[in-house]
């Protein structure tokens, strides 16, 4: 039998509804395939050069989303940032269904 795979996207300082969705999907039976890195104030420091790193984090998680069925948005509140965005728009391209946490837009 092969499993389901979702990848959760979405801003990561809502870590915890990360781990909320992950057993989530877990005990449901999906392989689940996130982020891993949750220090949002680290990412965003010039003096950590983090742009850069940031940048091959969200090629990653492109790459993680690519080999998935599903993609979940932990958009809590409706917020969708920058590379969430974008990462819906790829999902959207290969024609992954998405899912939303919240309605998108807060609604």
């Amino acid at each position: 039998m092969k499993r389901k795979i979702v990848t959760l996207c979405g801003s990561v300082r809502f870590k915890e509804e990360y781990d909320r969705a992950n057993e989530s999907f877990t005990l449901a039976g999906w392989v689940v395939l996130s982020c891993g890195v949750f220090n949002h104030e680290w990412l965003h420091r010039p003096e950590n050069n983090a742009e850069l790193l940031k940048d091959g984090l969200d090629s990653l998680h492109k790459d993680k989303i690519a080999m998935s069925d599903l993609v979940y948005v932990i958009n809590k509140g409706g917020y969708v940032g920058k590379s969430t965005a974008s990462e819906i728009a790829y999902a959207t391209k290969l024609g992954i269904p998405i899912e939303y946490m919240d309605h998108p837009g807060g609604a």
